[in-house]
C-alpha cells in the first residue's frame, strides 16, 4: 500500500533516535532530507544506506507532486528534516497534506521534537499552551506581538541566538518587564541550559552573555 512515513530525527543527542524509526528508514525505498549532508551524518551513524533527496523549503512547491506519482506507484517513502519532527517549523506540510488530498497513507512516528522538553523543563504551567515557532522577522511582527501580549496561555517560540536580544526586548516592551520567561538552548547536547527569570532578568544575562546554539522560549501567559 502506498504509505509516507514522517519520521522524528534526534534534536543532537543521537541516541535519542528510537528504534522503530531506523527500522523504518532502513526498510523505505527513499528518504526525502531537509539537508542531505547533515542527514548523511545521522545515516551513517546507525548503518543506513537508503537513498537520499534532498527535500526543503526552497524546493518543496516544485517536488510534491512528483513525488505523490512516486508513493502512488509503490515508491515508500521517509521525510526527515535536519532535526525534530517535520512539519514542526520545518519543511513536511504541503506533502503531508497533498498525501491526504490523495488518499496516501501518513504514518507519523513519534519522536523528538524541541519544544516539549523546553515546555516541560520551563516550570511554567503546561495544561494549556500555544506553539508561535518563530516570530515574523518585520512585517506582521507588532501585530503579531500586540495580539500574543493577551494570550492567557503559555506560549511557546523557536529562536536563533543572534535574534534572542531583539525578541526578549520585545517581551519586555510587549508582555511587560515582569512577565516570566524561560530560555532553553541546545537541548539534548553537551552544554545543554535552561535559563529562568522575568523577561528583563533574562534579557539582562544574555546581553551580558551573548548566547549559542538552537533556542527554545517559553513565556508565561498573561495573568487573568
Amino acid at each position: 500500500m502506498s504509505k509516507l512515513y514522517i519520521v522524528p530525527t534526534p534534536i543532537g543527542n543521537l541516541k535519542d533516535m528510537t528504534f522503530r524509526a531506523v527500522e523504518v528508514l532502513k526498510e523505505v525505498d527513499l528518504i526525502l532530507a531537509e539537508d542531505t549532508r547533515t542527514s548523511g551524518k545521522l545515516l551513517k551513524h546507525y548503518e543506513i544506506s537508503t537513498h537520499m533527496q534532498s527535500h526543503h523549503m526552497h524546493n518543496e512547491h516544485k517536488t510534491v507532486e512528483n513525488l505523490i506519482q512516486k508513493i502512488k506507484s509503490g515508491t515508500t517513502v521517509a521525510l526527515i528534516s535536519d532535526a525534530g519532527t517535520p512539519a514542526i517549523s520545518d519543511p513536511g506540510f504541503l506533502l503531508t497534506r497533498a498525501c491526504i488530498e490523495n488518499n496516501i497513507e501518513v504514518d507519523c512516528l513519534p519522536g523528538a521534537t524541541a519544544f516539549v522538553p523546553a515546555l516541560v523543563n520551563s516550570g511554567l504551567p503546561n495544561d494549556k499552551f500555544v506553539f508561535e515557532g518563530f516570530l515574523p522577522v518585520k512585517k506582521g511582527r507588532q501585530t503579531r506581538l500586540l495580539l500574543l501580549a493577551e494570550e492567557t496561555r503559555t506560549i511557546i517560540f523557536y529562536e536563533s541566538p543572534h535574534k534572542l536580544i531583539k525578541t526578549l526586548s520585545h517581551f519586555c516592551e510587549y508582555f511587560g518587564e515582569d512577565r516570566e520567561v524561560s530560555v532553553s538552548r541546545e537541548l539534548t547536547k553537551l552544554y545543554e541550559e535552561t535559563l529562568r527569570g522575568t523577561a528583563k532578568e533574562v534579557l539582562d544575562h544574555y546581553t551580558n552573555k551573548p548566547p549559542k546554539g538552537e533556542i527554545v522560549i517559553v513565556v508565561e501567559g498573561k495573568s487573568k
